[in-house]
């Protein structure tokens, strides 16, 4: 990220970002930044999934992301179920970067973690930024998925588009944009489905 991308108001004041695995997670901390700079009043809740934690550190997010961040695991004992909280708590989700995993998951329904439940039964509008590998695209299953999630009243899936591979080299990927685009998706769609929400 070279220059500043370009930010506007948004209707909602808490965020549930979801993060997968994808690489462009290695780039949360930059973007968590950006949004403390552009939405000072926006409180931000993180949920890292596993492979996420791979790429990118929960101890440096937890420090950049005020409203906290979450590991999408099972906790026992604790006093309040997550999925119930993140699902209350989420006026707006992005989940970014989205993997095809990710992806497949959602539109079929899975509720096998705290997140992927909370995405299951929140009412919140959910963006999502897919990243996919060489060859994804082209895939009639996996863009079966994409057309079950899109038809969902409360979501919205950014449009795919090319990106370099880190492991082909050449421009035959799928990427997630950026999160200034995907929040504008978001914006846009819950302005749609409620006019009054426009600030």
């Amino acid at each position: 990220m070279t220059t500043d991308p370009p930010s506007r108001p948004l209707s909602f004041d808490r965020l549930l970002l979801v993060a997968t695995g994808g690489l462009t997670v290695s780039l949360l901390p930059t973007w968590a930044v950006w949004l403390r700079e552009h939405h000072p009043d926006l409180t931000v809740r993180l949920v890292l999934t596993r492979t996420a934690e791979r790429m990118v550190s929960r101890t440096a997010l937890a420090a950049l992301v005020p409203g906290g961040v979450d590991e999408d695991v099972w906790v026992d004992g604790r006093p309040t179920a997550l999925h119930v909280e993140l699902a209350q708590y989420a006026e707006a989700v992005a989940v970014f970067p989205a993997t095809l995993h990710t992806v497949a998951r959602l539109a079929l329904g899975l509720a096998d973690t705290p997140a992927m439940l909370a995405l299951q039964i929140t009412t919140a509008t959910i963006g999502i930024a897919p990243a996919f590998p060489p060859g994804a695209q082209h895939n009639p299953i996996v863009t079966g998925h994409l057309d079950t999630l899109a038809a969902r009243p409360n979501v919205v899936v950014a449009p795919l588009r090319p990106a370099p591979s880190a492991a082909t080299g050449r421009a035959d990927a799928t990427g997630n944009g950026s999160l200034p685009e995907l929040l504008s998706l978001i914006e846009d769609h819950r302005r749609l489905d409620s006019p009054q929400a426009a600030p």
